[in-house]
């Protein structure tokens, strides 16, 4: 079932049993701390009653001050449990809440309030744990907000203002200046700049943006100086449209609301039939003793108890959640640990995922006889003085190597294509091809020579970075750079392949660097050159395509990728702020093995679910049977049926956490 439909489905029960927690509220709303909020406090004061009530019942013989203190716990913990059943009543729906309502009243009505409050109690302890499991991050607007600059540098009349983004008017002149945001989309009509537009599609590389070409609110320039004609409104941009995705696609989703709460629309009514024919159709029927068949009615109600159906899977999934915490792993909400397991296909982002985001030289190929280690220091002599990206990674391979550097002069850095610069007398140059054709206009391909031409083809086949450094009329040398692919990422693919799930690699960067990376890999599918638009509505067809879809990201392009998949996973450490929150787990060593934990945590919990799940029912079964033959005490119902189910489900939920996954 989809996220969509997920929503549809909940939105209903929510309607009919007006006690659904997962779905209650805004999902972009911030809640106060957890040790500030009130179900924390009607915990801790339920269970001091509770433990006074026990005290004075069992200590001190205070049996009407014990039913008291019981009766103040499910009027505390209760509340809303009891709201909940009288509007569902009202309506006709016989929800959880309703069941929990009668079992307590029937412990109290036999003389057990003790277990009446117990009922209470836990039930309302494990909504809260649900709770507490899927209330983390709600705030991913305000963080895809912050992306956009709100204020802009505006030419108006000659003269450069400062006003803020929903005043520009179209067509309007703002200015961008290196290392600031770009505050509005539009056109440069002056200048020329590197432009780091990963913050939106995830590129690894800056792109070169001159006259003509189009910018993005929320990205940066990183070298030169901007002037850029406004061509949307400040609420049209594509940044703004991602916001609007990531608001759909989070309203829409919603956490799946338990089997057992459906189940509970059949076995209530029908404990409550049983109970009814149990303690009126013998006596007035049959002749038989009424006190008998009642208090067998009685013994039914009680261990018709809920307590362990209701916790068999909220318990199960906080231990699972809990184990994944303590691995660094944070997941979101129980139903996407239930949902990992019916993952069908596991969709990678490239930049930061797959790959670390972080350039490297991968290879230096000298000409004319030039050495590795020259090319190395002249080039890394002159990108010491550049803050473009490749220079860290030359400079960084220098460091490495121990390369003593140069003094450079007369350095001059052309924005987006290349640099130049004076060493020891002689004028050095290195940047692109672009930059090599603007220095030598009527020679440029001459003087890169067949066998540069070649080489340059090659790596940008292979989806590979490409410098090249020269001096006059010669070229020598080629530095090839490259995203390193993540340690793990082998290893990752490999696991989710022999485990039948397919991968598949979305990104925005070129054929060649998506070839290169899903050929190393061995992945299963890869489209590149995709917007974020492009990533959701992919996300839908590979949806239809292969049914369950994760995917997993860290920039905020992904975002509305995360949100639309059936299930959302983030890179922790270099993730973005809003796709982290965005997503339902968040691997957060940013570590991809986690993924094998993540699939292997899934299938053991829900294991365990089911185990308990099935485990309720067949005792419960068995138990209601033994109370209509009157084979059963009530306290064997309360003792073995009711408590000691209770303890048997937690305890088997607890292995989650201890056992080795």
């Amino acid at each position: 079932m989809s996220k969509d439909q997920d929503n549809q489905q909940c939105k209903a029960d929510q309607n009919s049993s007006e006690m659904c927690t997962c779905c209650g509220g805004d999902v972009f709303q911030e809640k106060e701390p957890l040790w500030k909020q009130k179900s924390l406090k009607i915990i801790v004061t339920s269970a001091i009653i509770f433990a006074l009530g026990i005290v004075l019942e069992n200590l001190l013989g205070q049996g009407i001050l014990a039913e008291v203190a019981f009766l103040a716990v499910v009027a505390i913990a209760g509340f809303e449990i009891i709201q909940s059943a009288f509007k569902g009543l009202l309506k006709l729906r016989f929800n959880m809440s309703f069941l929990i309502t009668i079992a307590a009243a029937g412990a109290f009505l036999i003389g057990h309030g003790e277990e009446g409050a117990a009922v209470m109690f836990l039930f309302y302890v494990a909504e809260f744990l649900e709770d507490y499991a899927s209330e983390r991050a709600r705030s991913s607007i305000a963080a895809l907000l912050k992306l956009a600059p709100e204020t802009a540098h505006v030419v108006r009349n000659g003269r450069e203002i400062e006003i803020h983004t929903h005043a520009v008017d179209l067509e309007e002149k703002v200015v961008v200046r290196a290392g600031d945001k770009i505050p509005l989309d539009g056109l440069v009509v002056k200048g020329q700049s590197a432009v780091d537009q990963s913050p939106l599609t995830g590129e690894s590389m800056p792109v070169t943006k001159k006259d003509g070409d189009e910018v993005f609110a929320g990205t940066i320039n990183r070298e030169g100086y901007l002037e850029i004609k406004v061509s949307r409104k400040s609420d049209e941009t594509v940044i703004s449209r991602i916001i609007e995705l990531v608001r759909q696609s989070k309203d829409k989703k919603s956490k799946t609301e338990a089997f057992i709460d459906r189940f509970a629309t059949y076995y209530t009514p029908s404990v409550i039939l049983v109970a009814v024919t149990v303690a009126v159709v013998p006596p007035f029927f049959l002749g038989m003793s009424f006190e008998e068949w009642f208090y067998r009615a009685l013994v039914l109600l009680v261990v018709s108890c809920p307590c362990a159906l209701a916790i068999s899977t909220p318990v199960s999934m906080v231990s699972g959640i809990t184990a994944a915490t303590r691995k660094g792993v944070l997941i979101k909400g129980g139903e996407y640990v239930e949902e990992m397991k019916n993952v069908k296909a596991m969709v990678f982002d490239k930049t930061g995922t797959l790959t670390e985001g972080l350039l490297e030289v991968a290879e230096i190929v000298p000409f004319n006889g030039n050495s590795q280690h020259d090319i190395l220091q002249l080039a890394a002599s002159l990108e010491l003085h550049s803050k473009h990206p490749l220079a860290k990674a030359i400079v960084k391979k220098a460091e490495d190597e121990n390369i003593q550097l140069k003094d450079v002069t007369n350095f001059k850095s052309t924005a987006g294509a290349g640099l130049k610069g004076e060493i020891h007398g002689e004028i050095f140059y290195l940047g692109n091809m672009t930059f090599i054709k603007q220095l030598n206009p009527l020679k440029g391909e001459d003087i890169l020579g067949k066998e540069v031409r070649e080489k340059l083809k090659e790596y940008d086949s292979e989806g590979k970075t490409t410098v090249l450094l020269g001096k006059g009329q010669e070229i020598m040398g080629l530095i090839v750079l490259m995203d390193r692919i993540r340690d793990s990422a082998l290893e990752t693919v490999t696991f989710l392949k022999k485990n039948g799930i397919k991968t598949i690699m979305l990104t925005g960067d070129n054929e060649g660097t998506a070839c290169r990376v899903a050929t190393q890999l061995g992945l299963d599918e890869y489209h590149h050159s995709l917007l974020p638009e492009d990533k959701v509505n992919k996300i839908n067809e590979l949806a239809q395509q292969h049914g369950n879809v994760a995917m997993v990201g860290d920039g905020v392009n992904d975002a509305p990728a995360l949100a639309k998949a059936n299930i959302g996973i983030a890179m922790g450490a270099v993730g973005s702020d809003v796709a982290i929150e965005t997503a339902d787990v968040a691997l957060m060593h940013d570590d991809l093995s986690q993924l094998e934990y993540l699939v292997k945590l899934s299938r053991k919990t829900m294991g365990v679910v089911q185990q308990n799940v099935a485990l309720s029912i067949m005792v419960k079964s068995s138990f209601a049977l033994f109370a209509v033959l009157g084979v059963i005490t009530l306290w064997m119902a309360v003792g073995i049926g009711d408590m000691g189910l209770s303890l048997a489900v937690i305890l088997n939920a607890l292995r989650i956490g201890v056992a080795k996954v």
